[in-house]
Parts: C-alpha cells; structure tokens; sequence
C-alpha cells in the first residue's frame, strides 16, 4: 500500500509500491493508494485536498515485446471533470530491474507545464539518457517508447462505502454490487517500453510510483 513521508528540504512526497513479476511468482504487492495518506487527500478529511499529488493506482502488465506501466491520480472525479495538470507536481515511475526493490535503475520522472497550445509533458530519466516532450491527451512515441498523459476511465472497483463502514463497526459490510469508482475519472500517465530496454535477464521488474510538490504543502 501507500508509503508517505514527510517534508524534505520543501519536498512532499507520496509514494506506493508495485511489484512487477515477469518470470516468478514471488513478491507481488498491491497498487491501491486513493485518498493516502487521509489527512492530505481525502475530502473527508481535508475540505481541500491535494488532488493532484494524490496517487490512485499504479497498474503494469507486459506482453511478449513491450512492458505497460500507468500512473493515476487525482480522481476519482465525474467524468466530466477535466484532467489535473499541476506544473508543481513530479510523477515518478520507478523501475528496478536487479532483483533489489530498494534502488531503481529507471526513475522516470514526468512534469506538465503550459504552452502556446495547451498543457504539454515532459518526460525525463528515460533509459539511455532519453527525454520525451509533447501535449497532453495525444500519443507521444520516441524509440520504441509510448507515453501518453491525460483523462482515463477509473479502472478500479471497490465498495469504498463497505470498507468505511467495515471500518467504523468491525463488521464486514461490503456490497458486491456497489462499485464506487464506476463513471468517475482519474487523470493518468501510460508509458509503454520495449521489453528489451528495461529487462535484465530474467530478473523481475519492481515497479512503483511516486509524487512530490515542489515547495511543501500547508
């Protein structure tokens, strides 16, 4: 689950743990994180959220050449709520490919920021030294590498209003037919990567996700 530290040097960071396994089948954790840590993100708690640090989930699966990692945050919302592009945030996908889960090889740093036509992303820490820029909500691919950025359908479902209320009487009260996620919006980052470029023999991928605001948070 979520990991949360405090301020660093003006740095507020929030992180959640994803284990990537290709080959074995050992040491793979969840990816749930909305509304974590409460006190900065959940509106029940806080009448003003950090939505935009907020991760959601952090998902990733791979096929025979490529491996898929996606990053949301700041949702759920309607779905007729435009995406959060906060040019104050870094988002992080952090990729260890030497069977230590404590460093990575690969943190893939990604910043919005505003431009003659819209929001635009940039993507940095690529393997190789590379970086990627172009606009949000648009297909953005350099050697073999796919990034896109922008408003994506909630994947996750879960009784939010079960586990509360499992919570507060130490009962269980889920609902299999209530899904508090569905027809709501997280904003996210897909990143796609030839398998070849990230993999180390048959070493297993770690993979998690991180966010910090620049300049702290009150």
């Amino acid at each position: 689950m979520g990991l949360h530290t405090g301020s660093i040097k003006g740095v507020v960071a929030s992180v959640i743990l994803f284990g990537l396994l290709l080959f074995a089948g050992h040491r793979l954790t969840g990816a749930a994180d909305h509304f974590d840590s409460p006190p900065r993100t959940d509106p029940l708690v806080d009448p003003t959220p950090d939505l935009a640090a907020d991760i959601a989930d952090v998902y990733a699966f791979y096929t025979d050449d490529a491996v898929v990692i996606a990053l949301t945050f700041a949702g759920p919302v309607p779905n007729d709520r435009a995406p959060t592009f906060d040019r104050d945030v870094l988002y992080r996908i952090n990729v260890s490919n030497d069977g230590d889960p404590t460093d990575t090889e690969f943190p893939v740093e990604f910043r919005f920021g505003p431009g003659s036509g819209g929001f635009g992303l940039s993507v940095t820490n690529l393997p190789g030294g590379r970086e990627m820029l172009g606009p949000v909500e648009t297909n953005i691919e350099k050697d073999g590498i796919l990034v896109r950025a922008g408003n994506f359908d909630d994947p996750f479902v879960f009784d939010l209003q079960g586990f509360r209320e499992t919570r507060a009487t130490g009962e269980l009260s889920f609902d299999n037919r209530r899904d508090f996620f569905r027809g709501q919006n997280d904003t996210g980052i897909v990143i796609q990567f030839p398998r070849s470029m990230i993999q180390r023999g048959n070493s297993p991928l770690d993979i998690w996700g991180e966010t910090r605001r620049f300049g702290g948070q009150i």
